[in-house]
C-alpha cells in the first residue's frame, strides 16, 4: 500500500485534543496546499476565519448566544460544550457563497468539500487531527451574524482542529463491490 493509500484509510475524526498549539503558519501552508482540490473554473469559492488563543471566546460566545432558548436561558450541556470548544488549541469556520444557480451552487459545495479533504489528508500526515463539525447551530442566525457571516454565504463546516490526544479505531466500511454496478454493454 503506497503513502497516500494508507494515509486516506487511516485518518480519523479526533474528538479529543491535546492542549498543544499549533502554529497559525502551519494552517495557513495546509491550506495553501489543500487549495488544489479540483475546482470547476477555478473560482475558488471559499473564505475561512481561523480561531485562535484569546480569539476562540469569539466564537464560543457565538456558540452560546445561538443556544440561548427563547426564554433567553442558555442551557446547562451549552455551557459544557463552550468549555470543550475552549479546549480545543483552534477552530477554522470554513465559509462559501451561495449562488443562487443550482449547478454553480453543487460545484462550489463539492469544491470545498474537496478542499477540505485535502486539509485533512495533508494535516494528519504532519500529526494534526481534526473534526468536520456541521451542527444545527451553524444555521442558527445569531451564531452567523456573531461571527461576520452575510446573507448569501453558508457555513460549510466549524472545523475544531488540534494534536489528537486520542485515536479512535478504525470503523469499517462496505466493500465497495456491494455498492457498484458495472455496465459492460
Amino acid at each position: 500500500m503506497n503513502s497516500i493509500d494508507q494515509n486516506i484509510i487511516e485518518r480519523r475524526s479526533i474528538k479529543k485534543f491535546k492542549v498543544d498549539a499549533i502554529e497559525v503558519e502551519e494552517i495557513i501552508e495546509l491550506l495553501n496546499v489543500a487549495k488544489w482540490a479540483p475546482n470547476h473554473k477555478v473560482n475558488e469559492p471559499w473564505r475561512f476565519q481561523l480561531y485562535t488563543g484569546a480569539g476562540k471566546e469569539k466564537f464560543v460566545q457565538a456558540f452560546l448566544e445561538a443556544m440561548k432558548t427563547a426564554d433567553g436561558e442558555t442551557p446547562a450541556k451549552a455551557f459544557n460544550k463552550a468549555d470543550y470548544f475552549r479546549s480545543i488549541p483552534l477552530h477554522l469556520v470554513v465559509i462559501m457563497p451561495e449562488d443562487p444557480r443550482q449547478r454553480r451552487w453543487d460545484e462550489d459545495y463539492g469544491a470545498i468539500s474537496s478542499m477540505l479533504q485535502n486539509f485533512q489528508l495533508a494535516a494528519w500526515e504532519r500529526g494534526i487531527g481534526m473534526i468536520w463539525r456541521s451542527n444545527d447551530w451553524i444555521y442558527n442566525p445569531v451564531f452567523r451574524e456573531a461571527l461576520g457571516v452575510k446573507p448569501g454565504e453558508k457555513i460549510v463546516a466549524t472545523m475544531m482542529i488540534g494534536y489528537p490526544a486520542h485515536i479512535p479505531a478504525k470503523q469499517e466500511r462496505t466493500d465497495i463491490r456491494e455498492k457498484l454496478m458495472i455496465i459492460s454493454e
